[in-house]
């Protein structure tokens, strides 16, 4: 494993120049849940996907070629598997943003981050500590809230299927860190084989017939706008996100990077309201509320917890 170079935190400015991209990172994955729910409908789901990643996968191929054919053969297969699992989050994600709001998309799948250390303490039956389980609750106790905006009644599809994502994003991660042959390959042939394994399962899944529009037929009733788009979500939110990340994680901390991207759901709220017109209410506005600080409060019990240890 690489040494990571931490910058000189005296220095504002070679702090901020490491922070600033990872920062604009989360606020295009943050518009991303409108940007999706601009350009698909429920017909046009998996054609959305198949565009928006076969776009970004020939770059992908091309700038690591060497390295992606120096991965060994159970390398391939574990990467192709984390490919499967991935390819069930982003249709879980695009089928449960077409059916709510991208502000309600963007902090349910928030989630993750609490239902990851708490899957992880399954896994390994380590107790979480007695702040996270607390923080856990209010993150839970904030989502009921946030999907009773408009008072009382059952959550939509919608929420349930980003519900669900948030699982399967945990599912990802834990896959992730289990499966030996990844460990120690290189990030961007894993990524690109994933990715590949993502777009031949939306591939096959587009030639079915009855599962929605052909993403060629898709892609001829595209208007600028639609383009605008799905350019926004296969350069900014695919490759720019990527090669940030990436080129972040070298010039700073792995924990400073995971806190300027925890920001992702408070752009989704404020993109969607500012952007899409949408409202919260009282009881949804205290359910973001909630979200945001269970998500921050685990986040924090979680690093304690692993200082101490």
């Amino acid at each position: 494993m690489s040494a990571v170079a931490v910058p000189d935190l005296a220095t504002p400015r070679r702090a901020w120049a490491a922070d600033l991209p990872v920062l604009a990172v989360a606020v295009v994955w943050g518009a991303s849940y409108l940007a999706a729910k601009g350009i698909t409908t429920a017909h046009t789901v998996i054609a959305v996907l198949v565009l928006r990643f076969a776009i970004v996968l020939p770059v992908l191929v091309a700038t690591g070629w060497r390295r992606l054919r120096a991965l060994t053969l159970p390398q391939w297969r574990g990467a192709g598997l984390l490919g499967l699992v991935l390819s069930g989050v982003f249709l879980l994600e695009t089928y449960g943003v077409v059916h709510t709001s991208a502000t309600n998309a963007g902090l349910i799948i928030s989630l993750t981050m609490i239902f990851t250390p708490l899957a992880e303490a399954a896994v390994t039956r380590v107790r979480p500590s007695g702040g996270f389980v607390a923080a856990a609750g209010l993150s839970v106790a904030g989502v009921v809230l946030l999907t009773q905006g408009g008072g009382f009644t059952s959550p939509s599809t919608g929420d349930l299927l980003m519900l669900l994502a948030a699982l399967a994003r945990t599912a990802y991660v834990l896959a992730m860190a289990r499966i030996k042959a990844v460990r120690g390959a290189d990030s961007l042939s894993l990524t690109t084989v994933q990715l590949g394994s993502a777009v031949a399962v939306f591939a096959v899944l587009a030639a079915v017939p009855g599962t929605g529009a052909s993403p060629w037929s898709a892609a001829a009733d595209f208007g600028p706008r639609e383009w605008a788009g799905l350019v926004f979500l296969s350069v900014f939110c695919t490759l720019f996100a990527f090669f940030v990340q990436m080129w972040s994680v070298r010039r700073t901390s792995p924990s400073r990077v995971s806190l300027l991207l925890g920001t992702e759901p408070l752009w989704a709220a404020a993109v969607g309201i500012s952007l899409g017109g949408e409202r919260l209410g009282v009881v949804g506005v205290a359910g973001a509320v909630l979200v945001l600080a269970g998500t921050a409060w685990g986040r924090r019990s979680v690093d304690r917890d692993r200082g101490g240890a």
